[in-house]
């Protein structure tokens, strides 16, 4: 449930790091195959929007050794809400402290979830102005939808993998005004597997997974909204030509009556594409709902797809572990050379 004296503290997540082990290999993935735009470089980074986020850039990919979530950018809702969200991290003991941010964005106040994943808060931030040759003719949309690929609207939310579901999601929730609209728990022992969680009235987020594997700090996923589900079969198409590796879907989950598709990405990482708005929670006083662990088939996949376990619920990154039916690199420069070729 929100904690209603700092509902309205936090707006929405802004942007996602991600680490790649393949920085060309996840550019034409996300670039050609998802069509999303290059707003910036700097170092060994590359900086990129969907055609209807309304940032400098909602995703930074970085290159890296191994796959993995750099860091996740929440925007407060004013300047005072980031100070008092800032006082409240501190009090849980997870703050890092203030830094001059990034491209694009103001100063922030960074803060390490319990299990390790690495965040900030910003409120001042570059908005972004569609140069003439991209200006769209819908005035609410920041610019125009990309001829190339298969482009989502906007990143939607971030999955991640803890050792401890119920330490993560209270500290998201006493010090940053997350309510907890759906979790999954195992009655047997009374541990909490999974929480779906927002500060708005979108479905989820954030959510938060139980890592099986008893590591701290990892990705399951990030996802990208298409709102349109038949989108989803069209992008699973494009994967099985192209070469990308498809874990499950399209199908909708029960928690969140969400549309899926997931994917891996050329550098490692998982993507979900999210082909619908899911539940949009409008109730101030909503009830949080309690999925049984040991009874929750309609809460996976309604249409009955098989998340398969071998990855869905033990694969993060950074990985531990070979994942099983992963495509070689050599593949993937095939793929990625084989598509620009085919394009005008």
């Amino acid at each position: 449930m929100f904690d209603q004296g700092i509902r309205f503290e936090l707006a929405h997540l802004a942007s996602v790091e991600l680490l790649t082990a393949d920085l060309e290999g996840s550019l034409w993935f996300f670039k050609e195959l998802l069509g999303m735009r290059e707003t910036d470089r700097k170092g060994d980074s590359v900086y990129l929007r969907c055609y209807e986020d309304p940032y400098h850039h909602s995703l930074k990919l970085t290159a890296a050794d191994e796959p993995g979530l750099g860091g996740v950018t929440w925007r407060t809702t004013s300047r005072d809400a980031l100070e008092r969200r800032a006082a409240a991290l501190d009090s849980e003991g997870v703050g890092l402290g203030w830094t001059k941010g990034d491209l694009g964005v103001g100063p922030t106040f960074a803060f390490e979830s319990p299990d390790g994943h690495r965040m900030e808060l910003v409120w001042e931030i570059e908005k972004y102005r569609a140069p003439e040759d991209l200006k769209s003719k819908i005035l609410t949309r920041r610019s125009k939808r990309p001829l190339q690929g298969l482009p989502p609207r906007r990143l939607d939310h971030v999955n991640l993998m803890a050792s401890d579901v119920t330490a993560q999601k209270d500290v998201f929730e006493k010090a940053l005004g997350f309510g907890t609209r759906e979790r999954v728990l195992d009655y047997t022992t009374n541990t909490e597997i999974g929480a779906w969680m927002s500060v708005n009235i979108l479905g989820h987020e954030l959510a938060i997974m139980r890592d099986s594997t008893g590591n701290k700090g990892r990705l399951h996923h990030i996802a990208f909204w298409y709102g349109v589900p038949q989108h989803n079969s069209d992008a699973a198409e494009l994967c099985r030509e192209y070469g990308v590796e498809i874990e499950a879907g399209p199908d909708v989950h029960g928690i969140t009556q969400g549309a899926f598709l997931y994917v891996f990405e050329p550098g490692g990482n998982r993507v979900e594409l999210f082909g619908n708005s899911g539940i949009l929670e409008l109730e101030p006083d909503f009830e949080t709902v309690t999925w049984d662990f040991a009874d929750f088939d309609t809460g996976l996949a309604i249409g009955g797809a098989k998340l398969p376990a071998e990855t869905y619920f033990i694969y993060g990154t950074p990985p531990h572990g070979p994942r099983r039916g992963a495509i070689a690199s050599a593949d993937r420069s095939s793929t990625a050379s084989n598509l620009a070729d085919s394009t005008p």
